[in-house]
């Protein structure tokens, strides 16, 4: 298994949904930083480079990083089928659930690693602010952007990790349903479109209130849910993901390729 997830981890660096990935990562903190108009869209002005990776995934955890994670996860998947390699794959002594487990365990990782490096990013973009105690909030506390006096920097930091921890976790389903949708349609681009779509239509779901507490998309939003809900998120998110890789092996096992 460990050789299995060394050669998905070098398939991940190599794929070029990574690569722009990336640098779209790294050019959207900028954006937040010197953006002129930050005040007439948000009604406030930076004040403290905490605040620019706040904004960020604020900005970013609707449409964005989902996107990325979903086209990634499954292209990781779907260049076997385009390029024809699963047949000789899968005719190798490691059975068919192992192998889609360790694609399923990278993709799983993935939302953490990007989100890390996200958050790196977009704390070099803030450097020009600096990271004194600052009066107001991250944006991603219980008090918002306005905050409840002076936050210190260890205070505000953690605010940080909490959030960028969160909106990690809660992008794990959405690469194990890409995986899953790729296995169903065979296809990376099939994958990726119809978990978006899946993702667009839960959003407009929104208008029956009694469903809205299950929605995929209503975790996507668990980086600023506070503490006392926090329970009900986890083991949500954790149901979502055990479905999704539990119907994908499944699945896999039974398809004829």
């Amino acid at each position: 298994m460990v050789q299995l997830l060394t050669m998905e981890i070098s398939k991940v660096l190599r794929l070029n949904s990574v690569r722009f990935g990336l640098l779209i990562l790294v050019v959207f903190p900028l954006l937040w930083s010197y953006a002129p108009g930050i005040f007439k869209v948000y009604g406030f002005y930076l004040v403290s480079g905490f605040q620019v990776p706040a904004l960020s995934l604020l900005s970013s955890m609707e449409f964005l990083l989902p996107l990325l994670v979903a086209i990634v996860s499954s292209e990781l998947l779907g260049m076997e089928f385009t390029h024809g390699t699963l047949p000789t794959i899968l005719l190798r002594p490691v059975g068919r659930s192992q192998w889609l487990l360790a694609k399923v365990l990278i993709v799983a990782l993935f939302p953490f690693l990007i989100l890390l490096f996200f958050l790196a990013v977009s704390m070099v973009a803030g450097l020009p602010y600096g990271y004194e105690a600052f009066v107001g909030g991250t944006g991603l506390g219980a008090t918002g952007l306005l905050g409840d006096g002076l936050l210190a920097p260890g205070g505000a930091f953690r605010e940080l990790l909490r959030a960028y921890g969160m909106a990690a976790f809660s992008l794990v389903p959405v690469s194990l349903l890409a995986i899953l949708f790729t296995v169903v349609l065979k296809s990376s681009a099939g994958g990726a479109l119809a978990t978006m779509s899946v993702l667009v239509v839960m959003q407009l779901l929104v208008v029956f209130p009694w469903l809205e507490p299950y929605l995929l998309t209503t975790q996507l939003s668990a980086y600023i849910t506070p503490d006392a809900r926090m329970g009900w998120v986890v083991t949500l998110v954790a149901l979502y993901c055990t479905a999704f890789a539990a119907v994908s092996v499944v699945l896999f096992e039974r398809k004829d390729f």
